[in-house]
């Protein structure tokens, strides 16, 4: 079994509110109302990047615009220069890694690995680090560490990559690499992992200062902590996390293309899908506009009640999608008292934990779905039991009917149960999962986040409520 590269398409995603507005939640005349404040608001977010571009912030503003045109920048200097370019640097260390280990451990917190993470389970085997290196196509397994501090789960790290606190052979195999990801280097989570890990890796490269440089790959920003230790340390490789780009923003940045690219995902695909998603926000009107429709329906949807936003993934390997996009939405709007909840379920799994309350229970809930049209590999078939067993489970005249048929079926179903109910569910509809359609999807998701903050005035960068808990936690270990 190889992994299955098809041709990325060119499909456009879609987003389709009408059974929200069947449900009566949202009105189609609300809806249209609203058009003008969200033109408003995207013009607003726009100007933001020429704002920051500027330097035109007010004091004490945060404003982290620069991740909306960071894919069509990227891609220019690529398709202009590609050798000078930042994307033709990352591609090289991928290289340069991909053939030099066989792991590659992501050391960071937050924003600095959750996109990452999103991307390598939408876009890889979903069983990837489970193959041999040859069905791998010779690129590295992918672990992550550093985003909390369970000693247990470091320790299982450890006993894969240094059992006894030694390493396995210096064998291809047994090498291993690592991503540090902090924009600052300050935070506690990651900082110490590194410390942790990097002395591992020092042994396992017998103490070798070259080996171990070559091994350690930082992304950060141009100061801080992270950037003196990379100093220190020697690092060739170095990316910067761009100045005006947050951490939950940082998915294009090296943070998710590089272990991105190193895993074998297309990078360049991912950057064209948002750049695509770009071009649609900029210049669909309001009413076929899906990032502004997507917001719309949101906050009219939260004014009547639904203060939870339920993202359903109609499939597993989106559910780190849906987790990504509980951090984005939470930690850029969820402050001054306001901002929906988010909430990640992967269907049809959580019907059978979640699915009464979401039918039954309050009605403070908007329901998502992401609705994917075509799996990437041949679709499997219900089999005969034939000289194996009868038909003890009653299941013979459902012989032949595919995966796919079944999941269109509980799709189906399960949005007509929640219809007769009036509760109210939009579905965002990928023709796919691959780069393409991944990229136009977490743009549409950062875009449509900074639009509605700009809608209810809630400034959509920075995370004041996540410092507190730093400053406390590090005050209570130096007392």
């Amino acid at each position: 079994m190889s992994v299955v590269r098809p041709q990325p398409p060119e499909d456009p995603i879609h987003y389709d509110p009408a059974a929200t507005l069947a449900a009566g939640t949202v009105s189609p005349a609300a809806l249209a109302a609203l058009a003008p404040r969200l033109d408003a608001a995207r013009t607003e977010s726009l100007a933001d990047v020429d704002r920051w571009r500027s330097g035109g912030t007010q004091a004490g503003e945060v404003l982290d615009a620069a991740f909306v045109d960071l894919p069509d920048r990227l891609l220019a200097a690529y398709k202009t220069d590609r050798t000078t370019s930042e994307l033709f640097a990352i591609l090289q260390t991928a290289r340069r890694i991909r053939e030099a280990v066989d792991r590659v451990i992501v050391l960071g917190i937050g924003g600095s690995y959750m996109g990452t993470r999103a991307l390598f389970e939408a876009l890889c085997h979903p069983f990837h680090n489970e193959l041999p290196r040859g069905e791998r196509g010779g690129r590295p397994r992918l672990s992550f560490e550093g985003f909390n501090v369970d000693n247990d789960s470091a320790q299982g790290l450890m006993d894969l990559v240094a059992p006894a606190g030694t390493p396995r052979s210096d064998d291809l195999l047994d090498r291993w690499a690592m991503l540090v990801v902090s924009k600052s280097g300050g935070t506690l989570e990651t900082a110490a992992a590194t410390r942790l890990f990097l002395t591992t890796l020092a042994r396992a490269v017998g103490g070798d200062r070259k080996r171990l440089a070559e091994s350690v790959v930082p992304i950060t920003g141009k100061t801080g902590k992270l950037a003196a230790l990379a100093q220190a340390i020697g690092c060739p490789d170095v990316f910067d996390i761009p100045d005006g780009v947050g951490g939950r923003f940082s998915v294009f940045t090296a943070v998710g293309l590089l272990p991105a690219a190193i895993v074998g995902i297309d990078v360049v695909q991912l950057l064209e899908g948002a750049a695509a998603m770009n071009r649609r926000f900029r210049e669909a009107p309001v009413a076929d506009n899906p990032v502004l429709q997507f917001v719309g329906v949101g906050h009219l949807a939260e004014q009547a009640g639904a203060t939870i936003r339920v993202l359903s993934s109609w499939s597993n390997r989106l559910e780190a999608v849906g987790l990504w996009y509980d951090q984005l939405l939470s930690e850029s709007l969820g402050k001054d008292g306001k901002g929906a909840t988010p909430l990640t379920t992967v269907t049809t799994r959580d019907l059978h934990s979640r699915g009464q309350q979401h039918q039954d229970g309050r009605r403070d809930k908007l329901i998502t779905n992401v609705i994917v049209g075509e799996p990437r590999r041949d679709r499997l078939a219900l089999p005969p039991l034939a000289g194996v067993a009868a038909n003890e489970d009653q299941l013979d005249d459902l012989v032949g009917k595919t995966w796919p048929e079944m999941l269109t079926a509980a799709t189906a179903g399960t949005n007509e149960a929640y219809a007769e109910a009036k509760r109210p569910t939009a579905d965002i509809l990928l023709p796919r999962i691959d780069e393409h359609t991944v990229g136009q999807l977490l743009q549409m998701l950062m875009l449509a986040t900074v639009v509605e903050g700009r809608l209810v005035g809630t400034n959509p960068y920075g995370q004041p409520g996540v410092e507190a808990y730093k400053h406390f936690m590090m005050r209570r270990l130096r007392a």
